[in-house]
C-alpha cells in the first residue's frame, strides 16, 4: 500500500513497523465551537484510512485527542459565562453528535489534554535538562527552535525566513522570536496546574507529543491531521519529541487538503463559515460523507450547496440501483450458474481496480469511479429483459450487491437499506424545498381525476405545475409515484 508521506514529499510503500499492527494518531478538535466542514473532511478521511487498514487485515490502534484547555476555550468560557471545563464538555458532546451522524468510528483512545498534565511536565523537564528548552522568570517554558537541527523539515520552511517574520509578543521573554511555548504561566482567573515553574497550563503543541507516546509508543506508524496543522503544530510536535528522545517520532505524516467554501477561504468575517450542523439541516449525512470522498484527500476541496446537490443525485443513483438489484435477486430462484466469461472478466477487473485505487494513497475518488462502473453493469443487466430472466443475472446482481456492501464498509457508505434511504431522501428534499405534502397530494389527485375523465390537457397542466415545484411523477401499474428531483 502506498501513502503520501509529507515528511519526504512523496508516496512511499507503507507497512506497519511491528507485527501488522498499525499505530495511528490523529489530532482532534480544540473544543470551543461547533465543528465545521473542514473538521468533517479530516474526520472522514482518517475514518476511511482506519477502515481500509482494517479491511486489508491489519490491526489498528487509533488515537484521536481532544484539546480541552486552550486560549480559545478560555475566551469562549468568558463569553458564555461558563467554566473552561464546561465549554470543553459542551463542544466535545456536540462533536460526538456530529461525527456519529457522519458514521465516524470512535477512536480506540480519545484522551483529553488535561488528563496528561504530569506527562507534559516530565517532557518539559527532560527538554530543559537536554538544553532544548528554558524556563523564564515569569514561569513560562519555551522550546529553543535553533537548538534543534532540521527544524522546518516537515513543513518545508526555511528557518531564516521564519525568523524574519517572527516577533515577540508583549509580556513574553523569549531568547529568540522563533521559540514556542511549552508551558504558559497562569494569568489571573485562568485555569492552572502546579508545576516546577509555578502554576500554569501546557502549550498546545506539547499535549500531542505526550499523549501519542504514552498511548502508542514511539515511533508512531502514522500521524495525521489537516494540512493547516503541518505548521506550526506538527513541526513543533516533531521537534520537541525528537529532541526529548533522540529517536524517530513518526514514520508517516499524512495530511488532508484544505476546504474552501464557494471558492473562497472559509471565514466568519466573510459570512461563509459552514458548520456540519448547517449542512445536515439540509442534507442526509451520508451525502456529505460521499461528497467529501469524491476528491482525493490531499486535493483542495471546494464546498457549495450546489455541489452537495450533485453528490446527492449521484448517491441516489447508487441506492436506486441497489434497490432494483435487491428486488431482482430476491424475486426468483438462483443457483451457482457461472457468469459468462466476458462478464466475469469485466466485473473482476472492476473489483481489482477498486483495490488498486484504495492501495494508491487512499484514492477514494478513483474507487468511487469503479463503484459507478459496477452500478452501470447492474443497470445494463436490469434493462435487458432477456438477460434478467437468467439465473446468471441473479448471480451477477448478488455479486454486485456484495461488492457494494464490502466496499461500502471500507468507505463508510452504502450500508443503509436502499428503500428506506430513498424514502428518507424524499423527506429531506421536501423539507429543504419547503414543499407541502398536502398540496402535492391535492395536485396528484387532480391529475388522476383529469386522466380518468380523459382531460389530458388538464392532466398535463397539473403535471407541469408539479414539475415547477420540483416534483417528478411516474405512472406505474400501482398508480402514481412521485419524487422530488
Amino acid at each position: 500500500m502506498l501513502l503520501y508521506n509529507s515528511l519526504h514529499g512523496k508516496k512511499e510503500e507503507f507497512q506497519p513497523l511491528r507485527d501488522n499492527h498499525v499505530r495511528l494518531y490523529v489530532c482532534g478538535i480544540t473544543a470551543y465551537d461547533y465543528c465545521h466542514i473542514g473538521h468533517a473532511r479530516s474526520a472522514v478521511v482518517f475514518d476511511v484510512l482506519v477502515r481500509y487498514l482494517r479491511h486489508r487485515g491489519w490491526e489498528v490502534t487509533f488515537v484521536r485527542n481532544f484539546t480541552d484547555i486552550d486560549d480559545k476555550i478560555i475566551k469562549r468560557a468568558a463569553t458564555e459565562g461558563l467554566s473552561s471545563a464546561e465549554v470543553a464538555e459542551k463542544y466535545i458532546a456536540a462533536f460526538y453528535e456530529d461525527m456519529d451522524r457522519l458514521g465516524i468510528l470512535r477512536a480506540d483512545y480519545e484522551p483529553r489534554a488535561t488528563e496528561h498534565i504530569p506527562g507534559m511536565i516530565r517532557l518539559n523537564e527532560s527538554l530543559i535538562e537536554r538544553g532544548y528548552a528554558y524556563a523564564t522568570d515569569q514561569g513560562d517554558v519555551y522550546f529553543r527552535v535553533r537548538a534543534f537541527e532540521g527544524y522546518g523539515r516537515l513543513s518545508g520552511r526555511n528557518i531564516e525566513e521564519l525568523r524574519s517574520g517572527a516577533r515577540v509578543e508583549p509580556g513574553e521573554s523569549k531568547e529568540d522570536p522563533l521559540d514556542f511555548a511549552l508551558w504558559k504561566s497562569a494569568k489571573p482567573g485562568e485555569p492552572s496546574w502546579p508545576s516546577p515553574w509555578g502554576p500554569g497550563r501546557p502549550g498546545w503543541h506539547l499535549e500531542c507529543s505526550v499523549m501519542s507516546e504514552q498511548l502508542l509508543g514511539l515511533p508512531l506508524d502514522i500521524h495525521g491531521g489537516g494540512q493547516d496543522l503541518s505548521f506550526p503544530h506538527h513541526e513543533n510536535e516533531m521537534a520537541q519529541s525528537m529532541a526529548a528522545t533522540g529517536g524517530e517520532f513518526v514514520r508517516f505524516w499524512v495530511h488532508n487538503g484544505f476546504v474552501q467554501v464557494n471558492a473562497e477561504k472559509m471565514s466568519k468575517s466573510l459570512g461563509n463559515f459552514v458548520t456540519i450542523r448547517d449542512i445536515l439541516a439540509k442534507f442526509n449525512a451520508e451525502v456529505l460523507r460521499f461528497f467529501l470522498l469524491t476528491k482525493h484527500y490531499r486535493s483542495p476541496l471546494d464546498f457549495s450547496f450546489s455541489s452537495m446537490e450533485e453528490a446527492e443525485k449521484a448517491l441516489q443513483r447508487i441506492y436506486q440501483t441497489m434497490a432494483l438489484l435487491s428486488e431482482h435477486v430476491s424475486g426468483g430462484k438462483w443457483n451457482d450458474t457461472a457468469l459468462p466469461a466476458e462478464l466475469e472478466t469485466e466485473l473482476a477487473a472492476m473489483e481489482d481496480d477498486w483495490i488498486r485505487s484504495m492501495e494508491d494513497d487512499l484514492n477514494t475518488a478513483g474507487a468511487l469511479g469503479h463503484v459507478f462502473g459496477v452500478v452501470r453493469l447492474g443497470n445494463r443487466m436490469l434493462e435487458n429483459k432477456a438477460w434478467r430472466k437468467s439465473a446468471a443475472s441473479r448471480n451477477l446482481g448478488n455479486r454486485i450487491l456484495e461488492d457494494l456492501q464490502r466496499w461500502g464498509q471500507a468507505m463508510g457508505l452504502f450500508q443503509a437499506e436502499p428503500a428506506s434511504w430513498l424514502a428518507a431522501l424524499k423527506d429531506i428534499r421536501v423539507q429543504r424545498r419547503e414543499l407541502s405534502v398536502e398540496r402535492i397530494n391535492e395536485l396528484l389527485a387532480a391529475r388522476q381525476d383529469a386522466r380518468q375523465a380523459k382531460d389530458f390537457q388538464r392532466a398535463d397542466a397539473v403535471r407541469h405545475e408539479l414539475a415547477e415545484l420540483g416534483v417528478e411523477v411516474r405512472d406505474t401499474p400501482g398508480g402514481q409515484v412521485w419524487d422530488v428531483g
